[in-house]
């Protein structure tokens, strides 16, 4: 069981940033005293004064009290020095991602406070062993990485290096919980939970992107309104900075000594190298000036439909929220006695539309000895969609494509094609994602619930990945993982030995 730490206790925050004073926002809010430090005492006065500005706003909007927002920001002190620490039972380093200048605050605060105070560094990069390995009592330090704005977003990893004590990780997360955050515990590996598997949302996108599939609006478009993302990759890339972004990736790159699963991004290096860094700059793969107009996603012109029977042959829910869409638009549906053998959703006329598995639509046609091939992607829930993704087949004619399209059309959806890249845009980021998340429990970085929460409510990803996993199937998982390999020759599609091993044995990540 998980113990937090005591409202009487002391927490010390050093970095008044906005993740440090995010971080002494909570911890006031939650009934702690709060001592806040930096090495710029115009910093700490600054937040602090914002700090209690924040209560007084959530007084007046009636999310707290007006004597508990004073009590708050009564509790609030700033601290002048280090050695002002000395009755912390908790202290959250908050401040610069380097290792030397987080070893020599912890070193000088081991001087100062008691043996029995805890430790814990915000850093959302840096390993806590080696954070660790210069103290004298290594057990009392864990990682506390919360996620920015900390008022608002939930989750905290709670990371245990090496040395780090089991009792200690428990102590931090019952204080996290008792904070009112959703955490997780995690072992000391390159990125952590989060931005570790979150990696193959921006790689995938970027690759597609590089093999001018789509450009970024249509890309963005695509994985919010199929694959129920809050935010498209690129859009998310510019929000986030791809200073900061790009050196993440470039950490767990070289931290995972150059797995090409990590492998960085030439387009996102040049944006690096042009200072295009995205919101904070005014450009990035976006510009944001006030006179420039947001690029519009492609969207398929109205298709006239056939007249040609449309039959159905999948039984599955995909199959039946299809063909629930199609008779609510109007359109008549005949069903197949029997389900196809080569996995098709649907047909009209020579048309037929497939479920995407990992190939091109062109290498599908030719394997399947059908030209009229075009490909559907991945959506979050069909029946509720409001864009999907389809390719065709380099063989397919233009009567067929256009026929598929004004059925989907009818069907109440937008529709954008993507030129024929294996695996198309959400399938293939969704596959990817899950085997990271997979690859993370097979090696025991975490749990399957912490994975699936983490990226949840650190990344606001609609459904875990490894729960979507599930849902996809695994078998499905593992077809799409193995035609990506097979398509690119890569490493970098290598499929989980653990969604391998549940494969072989029918199982699921949630039971």
């Amino acid at each position: 069981m998980s113990v937090a730490l005591p409202r009487s206790a002391t927490v010390a925050v050093i970095g008044s940033g906005a993740m440090g004073a995010g971080i002494a926002q909570v911890a006031a809010a939650a009934g702690h005293p709060v001592l806040l430090f930096d090495t710029r005492p115009e910093a700490v006065a600054a937040a602090l004064k914002n700090i209690r500005a924040m209560f007084g706003k959530l007084a007046q909007k009636g999310k707290m009290s007006e004597a508990d927002a004073d009590a708050a920001g009564a509790r609030l002190q700033a601290a002048d020095s280090l050695a002002a620490l000395r009755d912390a039972a908790l202290v959250v380093e908050a401040i610069v991602e380097n290792l030397d200048v987080k070893r020599k605050v912890f070193a000088d605060l081991e001087a100062i406070v008691a043996d029995t105070c805890i430790f814990a560094s915000n850093t959302s990069s840096i390993s806590i062993t080696s954070i660790g390995a210069a103290l004298r009592l290594p057990q009392r330090l864990v990682g506390m990485h919360f996620f920015n704005p900390v008022p608002l977003m939930a989750l905290v990893e709670v990371i245990s290096g090496l040395a780090s004590d089991a009792a200690i990780a428990a102590q931090v997360y019952g204080t996290a919980l008792a904070w009112g955050k959703n955490p997780v515990h995690t072992r000391s590996t390159p990125g952590f939970i989060v931005n570790r598997v979150a990696r193959p949302y921006y790689a995938e996108a970027l690759r597609i992107l590089n093999e001018q599939a789509a450009d970024v609006a249509t890309i963005d478009a695509v994985l919010r309104e199929a694959g129920g993302f809050r935010m498209g990759p690129f859009e998310l890339m510019d929000l986030i900075g791809h200073d900061v972004n790009f050196a993440v990736t470039q950490s767990v790159f070289h931290a995972y000594f150059c797995d090409p699963r990590f492998t960085p991004s030439l387009i996102q290096q040049e944006l690096v190298n042009a200072g295009f860094l995205g919101r904070k700059s005014g450009r990035g793969f976006y510009r944001y000036e006030s006179d420039v107009n947001a690029p519009q996603p492609h969207t398929e012109t109205a298709q006239t439909r056939a007249t040609a029977p449309v039959v159905v042959h999948g039984k599955g829910k995909l199959a039946q929220a299809l063909v629930a869409r199609l008779e609510t638009g109007g359109v008549s549906v005949e069903h197949a006695s029997a389900i196809d053998n080569d996995g098709a959703l649907l047909s009209c006329g020579s048309a037929r539309l497939y479920l995407t598995d990992g190939r091109s639509a062109t290498g599908r046609a030719r394997d399947n000895q059908h030209a009229d091939t075009i490909l559907l992607d991945l959506t979050l829930d069909f029946s509720q969609a409001t864009r999907v993704a389809v390719s065709r087949a380099d063989q397919c004619s233009a009567t067929a494509y256009a026929a598929v399209v004004a059925l989907l059309q009818a069907a109440g959806l937008a529709v954008s094609r993507l030129d024929d890249v294996p695996g198309m845009a959400v399938m293939r980021t969704v596959a990817m994602l899950a085997n990271e998340a997979a690859d993370t429990v097979n090696q025991g970085v975490c749990t399957v619930a912490d994975a699936d929460m983490a990226m949840q409510k650190g990344v606001n990803y609609p459904r875990g990945p490894l729960a979507w996993a599930d849902a996809i199937g695994l078998s499905r998982l593992s077809t799409v993982l193995g035609h990506l390999a097979a398509g690119y020759g890569e490493d970098r599609y290598r499929i989980s030995p653990l969604i391998q091993r549940k494969t072989a044995s029918g199982a699921l990540f949630h039971v």
